[in-house]
């Protein structure tokens, strides 16, 4: 089958987006500003829509596309907490919020690591965590998302095939990709062997991994 025409087609099916989203996803392809893919957006509502969660945690928000994209299937009906380092996105993603009165959507403006450790030291809790951030660093925060996630709750990693480079050799990617696909795999390893977590992998966009925290005492 050729991969380019099912993708085509399958965003061809997708409902249009809000004016706002529609804009942001224009200027965020525009500008090279990482976002995620249609496809993967179309998977997060159904996910919203099936799940409801309360309380949101977001590692990487750049732009704010896809807090909003939560926010809105939500109908404002949650709170998502969002995290971006990146100085330049963050006045952007900001201004977005505002347009979109998201005053349910708060944004931490520091590193992923420092705040996710705030979080837990906190005992902050949350119903579904999207990771979408720096993948080489998805494998470090796992143990903080863990203590972070409710029993029961979901975490949704984004971009974990790496545009299938994920399965090649480490010789086959170039040097400068190699500590992403060394801790990408074990990333991967490590939320499909967690006694914890429940896991499958998905071949939409450039791939997610859903996983659910087991609930204590529960048998699966």
């Amino acid at each position: 089958m050729d991969e380019e025409r099912i993708t085509a087609f399958i965003r061809s099916l997708c409902p249009p987006e809000s004016e706002l989203l529609s804009k942001i996803r224009k200027e965020a392809l525009e500008n090279d500003v990482p976002i995620i893919r249609p496809e993967t957006a179309s998977l997060l509502r159904f996910l919203m829509k099936e799940r409801k969660p309360a309380r949101i945690l977001e590692v990487g928000c750049a732009t704010g596309y896809s807090s909003l994209v939560m926010y809105e299937t939500l109908e404002g009906k949650c709170s998502i907490t969002t995290i971006e380092k990146y100085e330049k996105r963050i006045p952007v993603a900001r201004a977005n919020f505002e347009i979109a009165n998201a005053h349910g959507i708060t944004l931490l403006a520091e590193d992923a690591t420092d705040a996710l450790t705030r979080l837990t030291e906190e005992k902050a809790t949350f119903d579904m965590v999207f990771m979408d951030a720096a993948k080489a660093q998805y494998i470090l925060w796992l143990p903080l998302i863990k203590e972070l996630l409710v029993p029961g709750g979901l975490l949704m990693s984004d971009n974990v095939l790496q545009d299938g480079d994920v399965m090649e050799s480490r010789f086959v990617v170039t040097r400068r990709n190699r500590t992403i696909h060394a801790r990408m795999r074990e990333y991967l390893f490590a939320l499909t062997h967690d006694e914890e977590l429940t896991t499958t992998i998905l071949p939409v966009g450039d791939g997610v991994a859903l996983s659910i925290k087991k609930e204590p005492g529960r048998a699966e």
